[in-house]
């Protein structure tokens, strides 16, 4: 279950009165990773050693997720938010980039909204995101958002199966699956089966109805720093840079190609590449 990369090193960090597992390793400017469902910081594994060839790279376990606490609240995006930026700055980034994939990005928008004189970029990764124009339709169709924010029937189904949840969600969103590397969803579902976390992860969802109206507020002024939209040609690519738009001026990217939703699994030198472009261009 203890996944290490060399290079990195791993500490708890004591913020908002929770602990929050983060990942550090390379130099240069700081960018914190933020990973989706049903993910953990090992999402980045393959990009971080990339990326810390030219940037300080922290990775971290969100809230109810891997190593990081699992409190009984706190799991809208925006505390979630404050979590992660309380991480950058007791490591003493006063100023950083963030990119978010899934439930990342859906915290790394509020955290580019909400601590503005911080953030200097922001990269999300194939996701909806609340408050946008297209929200309530494209849940409707996703029938994990429904299940998931059931409350307590899926922490009673899913237990004692976490791999075969996970393994098969996971699946279902590959593209190429040769590089569907079942060694790391054991990691995945071993982390999801830590006392608390399959709650931690489904308290996500349960959110986010509060997310989606914290959200439109943020469209009322939009972000000013320049935003990376990227996704799986097979999953949100063609949506994400439009859908960002409405959150921000200055929007690049588009999607990969041959990929679906776990673009840092399935691309990481295409992400990796696109994020050090997109940093040093900027």
């Amino acid at each position: 279950m203890i996944a290490t990369l060399n290079g990195f090193t791993q500490q708890l960090v004591p913020v908002n009165g929770i602990k929050i597992n983060a990942v550090t390793g390379g130099s240069g400017p700081p960018i914190l990773l933020l990973h989706g469902w049903p993910e953990t910081w090992w999402e980045w594994h393959h990009v971080m050693p990339l990326l810390a060839a030219h940037f300080s790279v922290v990775a971290i376990d969100l809230r109810g997720a891997g190593f990081s606490d699992c409190p009984q609240s706190g799991y809208d995006k925006a505390t979630m938010a404050r979590d992660a930026h309380a991480v950058m700055v007791a490591l003493g980034h006063e100023r950083y980039a963030v990119c978010g994939h899934d439930i990342g990005g859906m915290v790394a928008l509020p955290q580019a909204a909400n601590y503005r004189d911080s953030v200097t970029h922001l990269a999300v990764l194939d996701v909806p995101l609340p408050g946008w124009s297209k929200w309530e339709a494209t849940i409707a169709r996703l029938w994990h958002f429904g299940f998931h924010m059931n409350r307590d029937l899926p922490e009673r189904l899913l237990h004692g199966r976490e791999y075969d949840y996970a393994s098969s969600f996971m699946a279902e969103r590959f593209y190429d699956h040769s590089t569907f590397n079942p060694a790391d969803v054991e990691i995945y579902a071993k982390a999801m089966a830590l006392p608390g976390r399959t709650r931690g992860g489904m308290e996500w969802y349960r959110a986010l109805a509060a997310d989606h109206a914290a959200a439109l507020d943020y469209k009322k002024q939009p972000l000013q720093i320049p935003v990376l939209a990227l996704g799986g040609d097979q999953r949100f690519g063609a949506q994400m840079v439009p859908m960002l738009e409405e959150f921000a001026s200055n929007v690049t990217g588009g999607s990969i190609a041959r990929c679906s939703h776990y673009v840092a699994d399935e691309r990481p030198d295409e992400v990796a590449g696109a994020l050090i472009d997109f940093l040093k261009a900027n």
